[in-house]
């Protein structure tokens, strides 16, 4: 060992540090905790082995710089002059509500807001300042670096061997912000490890000396693993080969947001009731912010009542806020018993082996994040068993049957199961599921397990401790003649054979292969388990006709050099691992010459959700086709006759075409394609790729342009969820700054604001701004403004500005404040004849701009709450039975998200509710604003405007 071999567990609740330092001797190695210096109140600082995964943002004046002094220049990477991290900002974030970031961690795999966004602490205060949830997770590790650096200013961190430890379920958007946050944080070089495993190589490493003894009776283990913000499940094969135990992972769970901040919230809401109801005043529902104070202190109870010495009851105290900080305090009593009860039973019920987690929303819903739907661990933990019952029972030797199989063996790690009564309750459900006690390991300190296992696992690497593994279940091939048809051979080239290491990387040094940069590119792999004949070897070409092999899920990207878009070739050589977390990555190494050698491409491979490797199953449930990979079987029998209809119209090759030919382009497609409402995406975008190619034709008269704009906007709809539409959008981005090239004709115009209006789900913030500019011209400028209109700002009406102001979820809240208040004021001007109508466009408008849950923004940009309740009055003096649309807009405007940063207030539902009753409005339409539901297709049809193309479905 040349260095320090280092292990971070950056939790949701704490983060902790661990190290072997080199020169010890094989079968010495240490493995230490750091003690990390940290405030523990103003002015005072001490060393701690855990840091709280907590920010406090002090207002302006409340602590003196001499307050926040640490033993080495404190710069904020997120760029905030003041901030405390650690305990006394666990300290102070109890004390004044609004100034705590907590749960970073969590918000880093929540898919529904913009994680490089600053929007932590969530519902905070205008006036107090955010950081994102990957600045926040950064600035912990920043913490770590400077503290490690000050301790060891000659073996700096980022020159050491780190592991960071994530949970086994993040997805791959969570594992890229992760190593995002560490790239801020000055550490670019590190290796992912999940926790479950970490936390079994941390037993392996205490009971290295007499393992085969330990283990003799093992067959299964099943780490549980529940911390602040996540249960996550594995499950671990344990051979005994020729007297030595052999040991593998065999399942990860599903993704599961669930630990002990629900836990710490359920106490909240009650407490919460309880001080309502002491209130004389009624007790007003807390906001936000003053929930997550009173959070922070139920945690506190928490622990104190599930202690092994734990008092009767504890006194949860709300302080005021302001000068009234003591004089306004309320408090309410929490007694062990019904924390035992509510805690206990409510995450860990006794339940029956068979039963499944249930699909409804539950209760415990706050701050933005989605929660598990269903808050019973142990119903999570029934399904995880089942889905991987045909392995376990593998494992344990079991017949065929229909008897549950439950592990022999259990090793719960996290924060949780230092509470005696939850890991006896989890210990005592197991066993009644198995019909006999089972075997628990072992863990001393579930806090520190996790990063003490990181640092187990790198001395296994280097040969010097247990190691978790057998290798790699599959060999895996690179597809070489994906167009292959008839009796032609279709080859592949092995790039990872069987029984390849994880967390190794093998280069395939003997092939040199043809890289397209700038285009869109497709790699195809498949797996094997088994050949005829030899196993084959790194390289070899093996032909797919001949053999069992398993598609696995395409790539399709665009892979560029540094700076460059332009389009080329150059030569590489494949570099490839198979990672603890569950992916094949292939490198892309440049060997050009006189070229950067060391620029590589990386291209990962999921195979979890896809049973592609048997070794690291996880939740899929045994492969197939992705969704994309068989496009041309997909395609109708006529496309290509599509694609030449296209080309006769816009192509580069000039054709004498009729003006009524280029308008029955579509009624021609639909003859050939069949309906349009029914072309699936896969076709959809490869007609809007025949488009874009064609797109210079758009300009040879008006009509071309109309028609052209108005198929490629149909075609590319909603602008995302579909492989490579990120490059589709940049590429016809492109298109807007030279504007419409007929910008004189009105329907050219009015296709022009339909096709953006239609793809601006996969347009940025900065694109949706721009947008917005020329939303604003067309509906604000005066006479005189638009005589100087720019050639390339295309004009709008009043309907196509409304559609598009409404669409534009990316916008912050305030401006979408501002599209409302003039859509309202048209609104409250609708007279005449078509009074109607126009109250029906605008009511659609305000629905949709002023939507508590956004189709595809991030849910920290919709409108204020207080702005959107005084749209809901305006519309309560409507008579919703003759003006139906009303009601709908006013359900989008109330509809229940379970973040009461975004929730209207509860008396105003009450009201929502009651006046759909009355007017007759479907019940759907009451059932989105009384509870969190996702909409019905039609609802979301409605609003969107037209339907998704097929295969296509919001999450919302």
């Amino acid at each position: 060992m040349a260095h320090y071999l280092v292990s971070i567990d950056l939790g949701t609740t704490n983060t902790v540090l661990a190290y072997s330092a080199p020169g010890a001797k094989p079968g010495k190695e240490q493995i230490k905790l750091f003690e990390i210096e940290q405030l523990v109140a103003p002015g005072e600082v001490a060393a701690g082995s855990l840091l709280p995964s907590l920010r406090y943002h002090p207002a302006a004046g409340e602590l003196a710089p001499g307050e926040l002094q640490l033993p080495w220049h404190q710069d904020d990477v997120a760029g905030l002059e003041q901030v405390v991290i650690g305990r006394a900002a666990r300290k102070l974030g109890g004390q004044v509500p609004g100034r705590l970031v907590a749960s970073a961690k969590s918000w880093l795999s929540h898919p529904n807001v913009d994680r490089m966004a600053p929007i932590l602490p969530w519902g905070a205060e205008a006036e107090v300042a955010r950081v994102s949830p990957v600045a926040a997770s950064a600035s912990y590790l920043a913490h770590l670096r400077a503290a490690w650096n000050t301790r060891f200013p000659q073996q700096p961190l980022e020159q050491q061997q780190i592991v960071l430890t994530i949970p086994a379920s993040f997805d791959e958007g969570a594992r890229a912000l992760t190593l995002e946050a560490a790239r801020l944080a000055g550490l670019p070089a590190l290796r992912l490890l999940e926790e479950p495993q970490a936390a079994f190589y941390d037993w392996l490493f205490r009971h290295r000396a007499k393992l085969a003894a330990e283990l003799a009776q093992t067959r299964l283990v099943l780490v549980c693993d529940v911390g602040g913000g996540t249960t996550d499940f594995s499950l671990i094969k344990v051979e005994l080969v020729d007297g030595e135990p052999r040991i593998s992972r065999i399942g990860v769970g599903n993704h599961l947001i669930l630990g002990g901040d629900n836990m710490d919230l359920a106490l909240a809401h009650l407490v919460e009731a309880r001080l309502a109801a002491g209130d004389p005043q009624g007790g007003a529902r807390l906001s936000a912010s003053r929930l997550s104070q009173l959070t922070e202190r139920c945690r506190a109870a928490k622990e104190q009542l599930l202690a092994a010495d734990a008092p009767d009851k504890v006194n949860v105290t709300l302080l005021g806020a302001g000068a009234r900080l003591i004089g306004a305090s309320r408090s309410a009593e929490l007694s062990r018993d019904e924390v035992e009860h509510l805690v206990v039973d409510g995450f860990l019920p006794q339940v029956d082996v068979w039963e499944q987690p249930k699909r409804g929303r539950g209760g415990i819903v706050e701050f933005g994040l989605p929660y598990a739907a269903d808050a019973a661990i142990t119903r999570h933990l029934a399904a995880f068993l089942q889905q991987h019952a045909g392995a376990a029972r593998e494992a344990l030797g079991l017949p065929p049957g229909a008897a549950p199989v439950i592990p022999d063996t259990l090793l719960l790690n996290g924060g949780v199961f230092r509470a005696n009564a939850l890991a006896k309750r989890l210990e005592a459900v197991l066993a009644t599921w198995r019909g006999q006690p089972l075997r628990v390991l072992h863990n001393d300190n579930p806090d520190v397990a996790v990063a003490r296992g990181g640092v187990a696992y790198a001395l296994g690497q280097l040969g010097r401790a247990p190691t978790i593994g057998g290798g790699s279940a599959r060999s895996y091939f690179l597809v070489l003649d994906e167009d292959a048809h008839g009796d032609q051979p279709r080859r592949a080239i092995c790039i990872l054979p069987r029984g390849s290491a994880e967390g190794r990387e093998i280069l395939l040094a003997e092939r040199s292969f043809a890289l397209r940069l700038g285009r869109p590119v497709r790699f195809y792999l498949v797996s094997s388990t088994s050949q005829a004949g030899a196993e084959p070897q790194l390289g070899e070409l093996v032909d797919l006709n001949q053999g069992d092999y398993q598609r696995l899920p395409t790539i399709a990207t665009v892979l560029r050099a540094d700076g460059d878009n332009t389009r080329k070739e150059v030569p590489v050589q494949l570099a490839t691992a198979l990672t603890e977390v569950g992916t094949l990555e292939v490198h892309c190494v440049s060997t050009a010459e006189g070229g950067d050698k060391a620029q590589r491409w990386l291209l990962q491979f999921q195979l979890r959700e896809h049973g592609g490797d048997a070794g690291a199953a996880g939740r899929g449930a045994g492969g197939g086709q992705a969704d994309d990979d068989s496009e041309q079987a997909k395609l109708p029998p006529r496309f290509d006759e599509a694609l030449e209809k296209i080309d006769r119209i816009f192509g580069g090759r000039a054709q004498q075409v009729e003006t009524k030919d280029v308008r029955q382009l579509r009624v021609q497609l639909e003859g050939l394609l069949g309906s349009r409402d029914r072309w699936e995406t896969p076709m959809l975008r490869q007609l809007f790729d025949a488009l874009l190619q064609r797109a210079k034709g758009r300009r040879r008269s008006a009509e071309h342009e109309r028609v052209w704009l108005n198929l490629a906007g149909y075609c590319l709809r909603p602008g995302f969820g579909y492989a490579l539409d990120e490059w589709r959008i940049e590429q016809l981005w492109a298109l807007f700054a030279p504007g419409a090239q007929h910008p004189k004709d009105s329907q050219v115009c009015a296709e022009w604001w339909t096709l953006w209006r239609r793809v601006c789900g996969g347009l940025d913030a900065t694109a949706q701004l721009r947008l917005l500019d020329d939303f604003a011209f067309n509906v604000q400028a005066d006479l005189q403004e638009r005589a100087r209109r720019p050639a390339t700002l295309i004009g709008g009406s009043e309907d196509d500005m409304l559609r598009l102001g409404a669409s534009l979820e990316r916008i912050p809240g305030n401006y979408k404040a501002e599209i409302g208040a003039w859509m309202l004021n048209q609104l409250e001007q609708a007279a005449g004849p078509k009074a109607d109508a126009a109250q029906a466009k605008y009511l659609w408008g305000l629905g949709r701009v002023g939507a508590r849950q956004p189709f595809h923004g991030s849910a920290h940009d919709v409108a204020p709450v207080e702005t959107v309740e005084q749209w809901l009055a305006a519309i309560l003096a409507l008579d919703w039975k003759k003006v139906e649309p009303a009601g709908f807009a006013a359900a989008h405007l109330a509809r229940m998200t379970g973040d009461r940063s975004r929730d209207i207030n509860p008396q105003l539902r009450a009201e929502i509710v009651r006046r759909l009753g009355a007017a007759g409005a479907p019940a759907s339409w009451s059932a989105m604003v009384g509870e969190v539901v996702q909409l019905d297709q039609l609802s979301e049809k409605r609003m969107l405007g037209e339907a998704l193309p097929p295969g296509l479905k919001l999450i919302s």
